[in-house]
């Protein structure tokens, strides 16, 4: 019976994740412009959600790096809600040409996915938004969620670029080559009960530190891993809900000074 129970609760997430109607009804009543875009990374064909802020000026410009259930409904709405706070957001779709039936299928696509490939492709992202995008005022920041948290943080050190990373509940850099070659400030969101994640937080602290880099990591009570869909989604806790608030108002500050 137990079993059964947590096969229903795996069921139930699943689709929590894929049926984002919450998320998708936010989008819909946005007065921001939003679209689709191509750009090329090598020989594929990368496709992008980019979303507008309403602002007279030019914007600065963050990448957004997805799950690893892919490009989803809430992720394009977190682009929104940044366009929102004023800066041009642009979420690739790193599974560009891919298709899946499921959350595990999204997951394999992810895990499947070369390091060198995904590189290439948020550097593709990351010159499209500074040589195509003319509302740009050429300051770069990237933000990732779960894999695309880690994937933040290890991007930090590809791309020279970079004002600022913002990296949530994904795992920190753990090598000093790494936390040597990091360009910009790094900043953490991660959820209290996370050890996963958070066991990695002390060395990359002593690492970057070491390097000379900046890191702060903040660790939001009580809020587990996938804090900010679960705190946006009308099911969430109220632990998640409060974190989601607190992390954006840090998001905030922190947005004004890219």
């Amino acid at each position: 019976m137990k079993r059964i129970i947590f096969a229903l609760a795996l069921i139930l997430v699943a689709q929590s994740i894929f049926a984002q109607d919450w998320a998708k009804e936010r989008l819909n009543k946005s007065p921001r412009h939003g679209e689709w875009v191509d750009f090329k990374s090598g020989d594929r064909t990368i496709k992008a959600f980019v979303v507008y802020p309403e602002r007279k000026d030019k914007a600065p410009v963050v990448l957004v790096i997805h799950e690893i259930f892919g490009l989803t409904d809430w992720v394009r709405g977190v682009c929104d809600q940044l366009a929102e706070n004023g800066v041009i957001a642009i979420a690739p779709d790193l599974l560009s040409g891919q298709t899946f039936e499921d959350v595990d299928g999204a997951r394999k696509a992810i895990a499947a996915l070369l390091k060198e490939q995904v590189k290439a492709d948020l550097n593709a992202a990351s010159d499209y938004a500074l040589t195509k995008i003319p509302a740009t005022n050429g300051m770069l920041g990237v933000c990732g969620f779960c894999w695309g948290g880690g994937w933040t943080f290890a991007y930090a050190s590809v791309n020279p670029k970079l004002r600022a990373a913002y990296s949530f509940y994904g795992t920190p850099v753990d090598n000093a080559e790494d936390a040597a070659r990091i360009a910009c400030p790094v900043y953490g969101f991660y959820a209290e009960k996370d050890e996963r994640v958070n066991a990695g937080i002390p060395k990359a602290e002593e690492l970057m530190k070491a390097a000379g880099k900046k890191y702060e990591p903040v660790i939001y009570k009580d809020a587990t891993h996938g804090f900010m869909r679960e705190g946006e989604s009308p099911t969430g806790s109220p632990e998640n809900k409060k974190a989601r608030d607190d992390a954006w108002a840090r998001w905030k500050t922190l947005l004004e000074q890219l």
